[in-house]
């Protein structure tokens, strides 16, 4: 039997009031906090205890800015934390409190700037953003230069009604005569072999000061999101002049157990950030596929310091002599340079051997300033020295971009007939090119026999990639390609009579056959031609 029993519609509308009252709590919340804000704005979004502690800090960040403390924060967490996230959220709150702020965004990269300015045009034209700030709207349509009408474009975004805005650039960017009350840096460099030039340093480091700095208002806040690659970036530089700043650091994983203000636990030593979104497997992965310096820099905001990180030369073992019953193969490799001046370029010549028990030995070093005719001569006497002493051994020169870097391997090529001599074209930064030797360092794989140069080699290594001269490091990283690489194609002149052939050398332990074979199919032949 059916009810007949009519609905309480008194029951529905205090339904309806408390849904309304709930409502109107988290608005009013949301208006006041920031971290309600933005819970408010992502009700289905992944959050962590890191999250909400940065939310924390932004919210003091604003409260100092508005009693006029002028705020400084740098905000370092890995990548795809939710930080770029957190600061659009931040920006749009602000916005809301007070349309008459006026906020400035760089970035080395202007795609990024542009995200960030779409992304903020989406917010604040959400239903619940405005639920929430109702007198902070933007134009409907985009404005680009129109007289009279509020901008809303892919650099500028104008509050309607109000005196503020929101404004993008990238690093070096034009802003003279713009003013601003927020100043938001994101990843003023690019990476390692950015940071890695002084130059590059300079040039951001001036901008910063010369140029975006100088247009603060009296009680500006300044916050600065950036992967530390160098300890001498900008935000050592800045951290070094206003030691007050407030550094939030939160690692991939825990470096010792971290504990809240009021010493609640937030996490043991060993564990992953935000667990449920980068799980501690999926970090271990990453870790395994970096050097340590990329992993510290990336992961753990912690730029390498002289000695200890790249090139770590605690790690490479010096001993007194080379056991010969050991070496697999042997390899010289040689980093070119031409010219006798003081401030130029050293030639390097690294040799270094593979051997038995998994070890990559370094026995002999020479380098200098040479003109070109001594400096192959130098090549030559090395190359008859090693092939007298070496069964197994190859010499490698590196051949840079241009024409002029190929007849120069191709002249050394021809010079070193009847040996088994090769020209590496190479690309990209030589920090990049050191890595896999540089992961061999960090493993203590990497030993040094004893002789008068391996002051000088280890002195490089320990501030490379910052230091002058990376020709050493550069000829040792090339060596170790061409020993991982097990095996080459041959090519010998003697004469008018030429062979060519496939040398196959003792293979490393380390490489399997797949690697032996993608590494073949890899290397550059260049043949030489008959005098």
């Amino acid at each position: 039997m059916h009810s007949t029993r009519k609905p309480n519609k008194k029951v529905k509308r205090w339904s309806s009031e408390i849904a309304d009252l709930t409502i109107g709590l988290k608005l009013a919340q949301a208006r006041e906090n920031f971290w309600a804000f933005h819970l408010w704005m992502h009700p289905e979004l992944l959050v962590s205890w890191w999250q909400w502690d940065a939310a924390q800090n932004l919210q003091q960040f604003y409260d100092d800015f508005v009693a006029g403390k002028r705020p400084k924060i740098v905000l370092q967490a890995p990548p795809q934390h939710g930080k770029t996230t957190l600061l659009e959220d931040f920006i749009a709150w602000c916005a809301g409190k007070n349309p008459n702020l006026k906020a400035f965004f760089a970035s080395y990269s202007e795609d990024l700037g542009i995200r960030v300015n779409l992304d903020l045009q989406r917010l604040f034209t959400n239903e619940r953003y405005l639920l929430c700030f109702p007198k902070t709207t933007i134009a409907e349509q985009n404005a680009v230069t129109q007289v009279g009408r509020y901008l809303r474009n892919s650099s500028v975004i104008e509050y309607v009604g109000g005196k503020g805005s929101f404004k993008n650039t990238t690093v070096e960017g034009q802003i003279t005569g713009q003013g601003l009350d927020f100043g938001f840096i994101d990843d003023p460099i690019k990476g390692r072999a950015e940071a890695s030039s002084k130059v590059t340093r300079d040039k951001t480091w001036n901008w910063l000061t010369d140029d975006f700095f100088t247009r603060f208002s009296d009680h500006a806040g300044m916050l600065m999101i950036m992967t530390r690659w160098h300890v001498d970036d900008p935000v050592g530089r800045w951290i070094e002049r206003f030691p007050e700043t407030k550094i939030l650091r939160y690692t991939a994983i825990a470096e010792q157990d971290e504990f809240a203000p009021d010493g609640t636990l937030l996490r043991l030593k060993g564990e992953a950030l935000f667990p449920a979104h980068k799980s501690l497997e999926f970090l271990m992965e990453r870790k395994k596929l970096l050097t340590e310096a990329s992993w510290e820099s990336i992961y753990q905001q912690n730029p390498i310091v002289v000695g200890g990180g790249m090139l770590p030369v605690e790690k490479l073992r010096v001993i007194p002599q080379l056991d010969r019953s050991k070496v697999l193969t042997t390899v010289r490799y040689w980093d070119k340079a031409n010219s006798e001046t003081e401030d130029a370029a050293f030639t390097a010549g690294v040799r270094m051997h593979s051997m038995s028990d998994g070890t990559f030995v370094i026995s002999h070093v020479v380098r200098g300033q040479w003109g070109a005719l001594e400096r192959e001569e130098k090549i030559k006497a090395w190359t008859e020295v090693d092939a007298g002493e070496f069964d197994s051994y190859e010499v490698h020169v590196e051949q840079e971009p241009g024409s002029g870097g190929k007849e120069s391997a191709e002249s050394t090529i021809r010079m070193l007939a009847g040996y088994s001599v090769f020209a590496d074209r190479v690309t990209g930064a030589k920090e990049i090119r050191c890595e896999p030797f540089a992961a061999q360092v960090q493993g203590g794989n990497v030993w040094l026999v004893a002789g008068a140069w391996c002051a000088d080699f280890i002195d490089e290594c320990e501030v490379f990639p910052a230091g002058k001269w990376k020709d050493q490091v550069d000829a040792a990283a090339g060596a170790f390609s061409k020993l991982a690489a097990g095996t080459a194609y041959l090519h010998m002149t003697n004469g008018s009579e030429r062979a060519r052939g496939i040398m196959t050398m003792k293979w490393h332990p380390r490489f399997d056959d797949e690697l032996r074979r993608l590494w073949a199919t890899e290397l550059t032949r260049i043949e030489p031609q008959d005098n």
